[in-house]
């Protein structure tokens, strides 16, 4: 299915009342009230169609913990500012995060752990949510206007978000929306389905999207545009038909999330190649040592898909188009305009530290 701009527009409900997050006021005339606006000044680096891959070198059990289950802090941190370096050719971590984020804005940071929970392991790990937290501080956004949050709070844990010793620094928020938290009037996105996004990302002027390379037994692919459309709206269930697309596509492409969403960071520790998006049978993922950097979701989605099915073949198992899971809708997103869902046309740099 392939669906133009113009297609989604006429079809999208324009917002005309709505309690507006602080900081998040749209500029008269634009379509939705709702819509937010980066600080006075400030312009996100942008680079459509780039995707930095960072691997640790020598040895996958020297990165990691004794479980060898979570990376190791400093291990997860260097890998994250290479990645970051490489991206906007800065010199340093903070440095390159004040290419994305503002002082002066509201940061909402969306990990995705659905598949760490009930003793499961394939999470965002807190190794690296922590020193994205670290740098937003670092650049001078004040700890209350930072907020980690996720769908429900056993997908926070998953995480391992305020876990025992896995502590977030002082005065950094936490919240779940738990599909209930949605204080906005209703869009009709997709086929007349009444749908709204959560408060936490409303509240936010600027989104960092943290999450994985995984397999998905409904639309195939798991990756960094699911996260954030059906990780934050009140009605995921009712977006799953044909595959979830073209729905996740025109989900991402409202302006209330393009108009926040402004860095993704994919922990590709491991990658769960089939049998996803839970974490149920330890042999369908497999330990890669990686963490990817881009602001282009569906260049990011086209790499993560790519790799999913080479890893799909290496095991003997069908595509994800044979087994009618195909991802279409990263496809739709790129039709949108939302990336470059071409492979030839993006851009991978690869490095190893």
């Amino acid at each position: 299915m392939t669906l133009s701009r113009r297609a989604l527009l006429s079809g999208t409900t324009a917002l005309t009342t709505a309690a507006l997050a602080p900081g998040a006021i749209a500029d008269e005339g634009e379509a939705s009230p709702l819509v937010a606006k980066a600080p006075k000044g400030f312009l996100p680096m942008d680079v459509p169609g780039k995707v930095v891959k960072v691997s640790a070198k020598g040895d996958f059990k020297a990165t990691m913990q004794p479980n060898l289950l979570w990376p190791k802090a400093d291990v997860a941190k260097r890998l994250l500012e290479k990645a970051m370096m490489e991206l906007t050719g800065a010199s340093n971590l903070v440095e390159a995060m004040k290419r994305f984020i503002s002082k002066d804005d509201v940061v909402a940071i969306k990990p995705n752990g659905i598949a760490g929970q009930k003793g499961h392991t394939m999470a965002v790990n807190f190794e690296l949510i922590l020193p994205v937290v670290e740098a937003v501080l670092a650049l001078g956004v004040p700890p209350e206007r930072v907020m980690v949050f996720e769908q429900y709070p056993s997908y926070l844990a998953g995480c391992r978000v305020n876990v025992r010793q896995f502590k977030l620094p002082p005065a950094v928020k936490t919240g779940t929306h738990n599909n209930n938290n949605h204080p906005m009037p209703e869009l009709k996105v997709y086929q007349g389905v009444g749908t709204k996004y959560c408060k936490e990302l409303l509240d936010a002027t600027a989104v960092i999207d943290m999450t994985q390379i995984k397999d998905h037994s409904i639309c195939g692919y798991t990756g960094t545009l699911k996260n954030i459309t059906h990780g934050t709206i009140n009605n995921p269930h009712e977006h799953h038909a044909h595959n979830a697309s073209p729905q996740i596509a025109m989900l991402y492409n409202h302006p209330i999330v393009t108009s926040r969403v402004r860095l993704h960071i994919t922990d590709a520790f491991k990658v769960m190649y089939d049998r996803g998006p839970l974490d149920k049978d330890p042999k369908t993922r497999l330990l890669q040592g990686a963490v990817y950097v881009a602001t282009d979701p569906v260049a990011m989605d086209t790499v993560g898909w790519q790799l999913v099915d080479q890893l799909r073949k290496e095991k003997g198992l069908k595509s994800l188009k044979d087994s009618k899971r195909e991802p279409r809708y990263i496809r739709t997103a790129g039709e949108l305009g939302l990336g470059v869902a071409d492979p030839n046309a993006i851009r991978l740099k690869t490095f190893e530290v």
